[in-house]
């Protein structure tokens, strides 16, 4: 039997479903301290004093940390590296000011809740657009970074020579994360850091230059985790404030953040303004793509902000066409808010909606069809080297869009549409395209073990923090060296047993660790198989089905350990998922109210490992992304103060708020730069969603603007501002 290709029922779940789950406050640890956080009530101001009275705390005082942000962009940054604790000045809401420990959890809130700062007011500027002109939140002001990519020249000649031209202002507002667990973490005393992360190596290096410590004496374990989404790739101030107090009383400290905890102090998502321009020919073909873009970077660099915007955005804009020439600038910009961090898909959503709103305004105000508008400029040949540097090997982008247009109806929509006005609605129908450039880190590690008992243990860089990495990569073991999938046990999210990894991120676990494990598989079969020559008394012999063979003769693997194997690749190579999906809405006239109808995706992601599994991210990817289309947006005030602190204000799609989300997996093409053909899925659907959503919108309300998130008022102002 083939594994791969089966929708293997987790093995996860039965620990899931009968309470078996080991999160980190499912762990006990007695004799803890607890902390809390006392954290800024204001956008900005100095800290003139803190009384902490009798309590056992941490101020800037005593941690004059900063954590690193190692991203590189190819230009310099302006670096305002995030504290542990405010040094002198707040920068934004919930900044940490002091960590207090006592007892018990109420005990520290308590303590907490007593600590006295004095503040002196400073202005807050939380408008990224005017944040170059505002008064400096920094002593080096407020651009953290002016990058650009692309031929300036090239596109200013197309543009010069174009028939047709199309701007638009694109706004992708600043969202949130929200995993269903909040952050939490467990310290002990010889530098072990129990966190619900993604990626421990990556927290564990940071950590330690953060701290001053050689990475030896820092140990990073992650159990179970419940949602990641990019706000868990990295570490946060309250983990070294553990590990700190953890090494100083000799106690384990424990911390659980509180849901607002995460809203004001983590970190978000998005956040990025463009002005983007689209030259096209007379006949529709694209000429050329021009983007000038400022991106949110918050008061302080989170580890990956930089780079979400620039090298990762970079990849992706223009998204599958093939456009000869595109230019990009990009200004990061610190205001007096929450730092900006990876979130699914981590700029290649903004790159994806730039292009596929510049498409939707282009056929409307030139009188094309948008859908023969998309067809005439996809890539179509390969391998295809798109105007940003980019390699795709292999694709089906023309096959896709037109499997989307079949499965859209468009003769029966007419009917639909056409019966909506009669009951006050309107009804629109987007058929978009997506294409993500899938890698995260590059390169990956992974050992295969075979024990005395003749179980094999997989143990890999890459991380799991809700996917099935435990069912997928046994699935691909067991087709690999022809044994049943329950002789693996797997190993990840712990600095101890696994050497090195990139963890998860950026759609990466299959096609970086895919590749580490088959090669750390091939390496074991080697090593066995001068044993299995010497039992079988053969000068040669054959692998297959689990054995060795040599004529009649045969030795399982399994009967051959003591044994393991590395594999290790430095792979910088991406894949690229792309498909077309199909939005239908209605909208109530009266009220803006929009109602998603059908939804359905039809995607390529090379060679699937588990059907039901890959439906599933992408399920869950897409109800992020039409979360950002119709409900999400975290909002400041005018003073810094955060209006969507809690999910009584920041709305996340409900399954009422959602249809039967209908993913089409197209066959046939199986990615060519890894062994396994396989292709990231992780963050697809969150790419693709929102520009299907909004352009079914505009067709509903026959093309007025509204930007996301189309709420009900924003619905209602736009279509009553005709």
């Amino acid at each position: 039997m083939a594994f791969i290709g089966q929708s293997i029922r987790r093995f996860e779940d039965g620990r899931f479903l009968t309470g078996q789950g080991r999160y980190v406050t499912d762990i006990d640890m007695p004799g803890a301290l607890h902390m809390a956080v006392v954290r800024s009530p204001h956008a900005h101001a100095r800290v003139v004093a803190i009384d902490t009275g009798a309590a056992l705390a941490l101020t800037g005082d005593d941690l004059a940390w900063h954590l690193p942000c190692p991203a590189q962009i190819g230009v310099p940054i302006a670096m305002a590296e995030r504290p542990v604790l405010a040094q002198g000045v707040v920068r934004h809401v919930g900044e940490p000011v002091a960590f207090v420990f006592a007892e018990t959890m109420q005990a520290a809130r308590d303590a907490a809740e007593a600590v006295v700062v004095e503040y002196d007011m400073l202005p807050a500027n939380v408008d990224p657009l005017a944040a170059f002109t505002a008064a400096p939140i920094h002593a080096f002001g407020n651009q953290a970074f002016e990058w650009q990519k692309g031929d300036a020249a090239a596109t200013d000649a197309a543009f010069a020579q174009a028939a047709h031209i199309t701007r638009l202002t694109i706004a992708n507002q600043r969202v949130t994360c929200a995993p269903i667990e909040p952050r939490a973490a467990i310290a002990q005393p010889d530098g072990t850091l129990i966190v619900n992360g993604q990626a421990v190596h990556g927290m564990r290096r940071q950590l330690a230059q953060c701290m001053g410590l050689d990475e030896a004496g820092l140990r990073v374990v992650t159990p179970d985790v419940g949602g990641g989404f990019g706000v868990k790739n990295v570490p946060f101030p309250e983990h070294a404030g553990l590990l700190h107090m953890a090494r100083v009383t000799g106690r384990p400290c424990r911390w659980v953040a509180e849901q607002t905890d995460d809203f004001a102090a983590s970190a978000h998502g998005r956040g990025m303004h463009s002005q983007a321009a689209l030259a096209r020919d007379g006949l529709g073909r694209f000429l050329a793509l021009r983007i000038d873009a400022v991106a949110e970077m918050g008061a302080y660099l989170s580890p990956n902000g930089p780079s979400c915007c620039t090298n990762a955005a970079g990849t992706a804009f223009g998204g599958g066409y093939a456009i000869p020439a595109i230019r990009a600038r990009m200004r990061g910009a610190y205001t007096n808010t929450a730092p900006i961090e990876a979130y699914r898909g981590a700029g290649k959503p903004e790159a994806n909606h730039i292009i596929e709103m510049l498409i939707e305004a282009a056929a409307r105000q030139h009188g094309f069809d948008a859908g023969g508008l998309r067809a005439r400029n996809l890539i179509a040949g390969h391998p295809h080297v798109t105007a940003m540097g980019m390699t795709i090997a292999d694709g089906q982008f023309p096959a896709n869009l037109a499997a989307a247009e079949a499965l859209a109806d468009r003769d029966g929509f007419a009917a639909r549409r056409a019966g909506a006005p009669a009951a006050g609605r309107l009804r629109g129908l987007g058929v978009t395209c997506f294409m993500e450039t899938a890698r995260g880190a590059f390169g990956e590690w992974a050992r295969a073990r075979l024990g005395a008992d003749g179980r094999i243990e997989l143990a890999l860089g890459s991380h799991s923090n809700g996917q099935g990495h435990e069912t997928s990569f046994r699935q691909i073991a067991a087709d690999h060296l022809g044994l049943p999938m329950d002789s693996f046990d797997y190993v990840q999210g712990d600095t101890s047993k696994v050497a090195k990894g990139g963890g998860h991120g950026g759609a990466r676990s299959l096609h970086q660790g895919g590749r580490a494990l088959v090669e750390a598989m091939d390496a074991l079969i080697e090593a066995a198989r001068p044993l299995a020559a010497r039992l079988l008394q053969a000068s040669e012999v054959q692998f297959r089905g689990g054995a060795f063979h040599a004529g009649d003769a045969a030795v399982a693997l399994t009967a051959l350990g003591p044994l393991e194997a590395v594999g290790e690749h430095d792979s910088a190579l991406c894949t690229f998922p792309h498909g077309a999906h199909v939005a239908e809405v209605e909208i109530d006239a009266d009220t803006g109210q929009a109602v998603l109808c059908r939804y359905i995706a039809c995607d390529d992601y090379g060679t699937i490992v588990n059907p039901m599994l890959t439906i599933g991210q992408v399920q869950g990817g897409l109800a992020q992304g039409i979360g950002q289309a119709l409900l999400e947006r975290i909002d400041y005030d005018g003073d810094g103060q955060l209006r969507s602190a809690t999910f009584m204000d920041y709305t996340l799609p409900r399954a009422a708020d959602l249809p039967a989300l209908d993913v089409r997996l197209q066959p046939g093409c199986p990615a060519s730069v890894n062994p396994l053909g396989v292709k990231g899925v992780g963050q697809a659907g969150c790419i693709a969603a929102p520009q299907a959503v909004m352009a079914a919108l505009l067709d509903a309300m026959g093309g007025q603007p509204v930007d996301m998130p189309a709420t009900p008022e924003a619905i209602w102002r736009a279509l009553n501002a005709q």
